[in-house]
């Protein structure tokens, strides 16, 4: 039986995975008309001051000197590798397919919490995680000629290994500090790099470039790049790492039911048929026993 505590985790960390399923049309759009070097460093730049106006206003102290080199691996992953590869993704491949291939952010999520969180999910949590991982891979595969990757798929493979680090490095250290500190003080950290690379690429002709694009970049970086933090940060921190992330098998429907409102992508029966069965395998994982080392 879940505590109260684990399933405020688990409210707070589906809103985080709502606003994170924005990220990738929003991308798409932006990329569409934007490079995805200058989306990369603006969507930080934007974010980065944001969060310096907001730690300064709450009057927070620096981090303690053994927090940044979890810190560093949350700058290199969800700051600059992530968003550098979802980037190079979205002009390769549709926001719907790539949403799906994100569906097994969660497995490496779950991993490197074993490594970086000291957790040790049962084998009931393993079977229902890799059931989860290997349903939304059929779903991305299912069209591929001669089912194999493309080169918007191995983008999006590096935008995952660069997310599940992070997310798990972010979960870890949300335990000992407040989860909207943690990305803050990561995007702060990394301010003086994106922002003069935002500068540097800057297009040369802004008007030049459709409404859409620069919603879509300004959505990006406020709030998938860090409000969206708040929440999950939070909600891996009280329902743990391992648990909280197959929460996230549900964010490439999500993603696919955005990209057809915000993109005009088409959404067919096989994507209902398996979104529901992704919820089934997150309800029997979020069930299984969980251990701390």
């Amino acid at each position: 039986m879940l505590s109260s505590h684990e399933k405020l985790g688990y409210v707070l960390g589906f809103i985080g995975v709502t606003i994170f399923a924005g990220s990738l049309p929003a991308t798409r759009l932006a990329v569409m008309h934007l490079d995805a070097w200058f989306v990369t460093s603006a969507r930080a730049a934007i974010a980065g001051l944001c969060a310096l106006v907001l730690l300064i206003v709450m009057r927070r102290p620096l981090p303690p000197k053994d927090a940044w080199p979890r810190l560093m691996l949350i700058i290199l992953g969800v700051v600059f590798g992530f968003p550098f590869f979802t980037a190079l993704a979205m002009t390769n491949v549709p926001a719907a397919h790539g949403g799906v291939v994100l569906g097994v952010l969660p497995l490496a999520t779950a991993a490197t919490a074993v490594v970086l969180a000291g957790e040790r999910p049962g084998l009931g949590f393993w079977i229902a995680a890799v059931i989860g991982a290997i349903v939304v891979t059929v779903f991305a595969l299912r069209n591929s000629s001669g089912w194999s990757l493309s080169q918007g798929d191995w983008q999006l493979v590096l935008a995952i290994i660069s997310a599940g680090i992070a997310y798990a490095a972010s979960g870890a250290l949300s335990r000992t500090m407040p989860g909207w500190e943690v990305i803050s003080w990561a995007l702060v950290a990394s301010l003086p790099f994106s922002l003069a690379a935002s500068i540097w690429l800057f297009p040369a002709n802004p008007a030049a470039v459709p409404l859409d694009a620069w919603l879509g970049l300004l959505y990006s970086a406020v709030m998938a790049q860090w409000m969206g933090f708040f929440f999950w940060n939070a909600g891996l921190a009280m329902g743990g790492i391992s648990r909280i992330s197959q929460v996230q098998l549900v964010q490439p429907f999500v993603t696919v039911g955005l990209a057809a409102i915000v993109n005009r992508e088409v959404i067919d029966l096989q994507t209902i048929l398996f979104a529901l069965a992704v919820v089934l395998t997150v309800a029997i994982g979020t069930r299984m026993r969980v251990s701390q080392k």
